[in-house]
C-alpha cells in the first residue's frame, strides 16, 4: 500500500482522542482499525509485550469510564454484539509502541498520523490554557477598577454636558420669521 492509500484526514484521528484520567489517550479499537488489525490482535501483542506496556503508555478503563463512553456515543452492550471486556486506552507513547510490537508497514506509517494528532492537540490545548491564563490575568489587573473607569465615564459626559463646552456661534445671525404662503 501506498501512503496516499493509507492517509486519513487529520480531523477524523484528532475525534478519536479523549482524555482519560487526566491523560490523551486514543481507544484500543479505534488504534486497531487505524494500524489495520483487529481489537483482539492488538490486545494480544500488549499482552505479551507487557514489559513495553507500563500504565503511563497503556491502562484498562473501570467500569464507570466504559458506560461514559458508552453514554456518550451510544455503543451496544455487551449482550447485544458490544465490547465483553474493558477496552485498552493507549496515550501517545502506548500508541507508538504498539505500532512498533505490531511491526506492520501500515502501523508504522499510521503512527505517525495518531503522533502527529495528538501534538495538535497538545498544542491546541496548550494555546487555550494560555489565553485562560492571559484572560485571569487581566481580570486580576481590572479588578476594582469597574468604580474607577464607571467614575471616569460620568466626569466625561457631565464635562460634555457643561456650559463651558457648549459653543457659542460666531458671526452675524438673523432670525428670520418664516415666510407664510397663501394656499390657492
Amino acid at each position: 500500500m501506498t501512503a496516499e492509500k493509507l492517509h486519513i484526514p487529520s480531523e477524523q484521528i484528532d475525534r478519536l482522542i479523549f482524555v482519560i484520567r487526566g491523560q490523551r489517550v486514543i481507544l484500543a479499537s479505534d488504534l486497531a482499525v487505524l494500524y489495520g488489525v483487529t481489537t483482539k490482535r492488538l490486545n494480544e501483542q500488549v499482552k505479551r509485550n507487557k514489559h513495553r506496556f507500563p500504565e503511563d503508555f497503556v491502562f484498562q478503563l473501570v467500569l464507570e469510564e466504559d458506560e461514559i463512553l458508552k453514554s456518550q456515543f451510544a455503543t451496544s452492550r455487551s449482550g447485544y454484539g458490544g465490547r465483553r471486556v474493558l477496552p485498552y486506552a493507549f496515550t501517545e507513547h502506548g500508541a507508538i509502541m504498539a505500532a512498533m510490537v505490531l511491526n506492520s508497514p501500515r502501523a508504522v506509517e499510521m503512527s505517525v498520523q495518531v503522533v502527529r494528532a495528538f501534538v495538535r492537540l497538545r498544542q491546541v490545548l496548550a494555546s487555550h490554557a494560555d489565553l485562560a491564563r492571559k484572560l485571569a490575568e487581566l481580570e486580576r489587573k481590572l479588578e476594582g477598577h469597574d468604580e474607577a473607569i464607571h467614575n471616569l465615564f460620568e466626569t466625561i459626559r457631565r464635562l460634555l454636558d457643561s456650559p463651558a463646552l457648549k459653543r457659542r456661534q460666531i458671526g452675524f445671525h438673523v432670525k428670520e420669521r418664516a415666510t407664510q404662503y397663501a394656499s390657492v
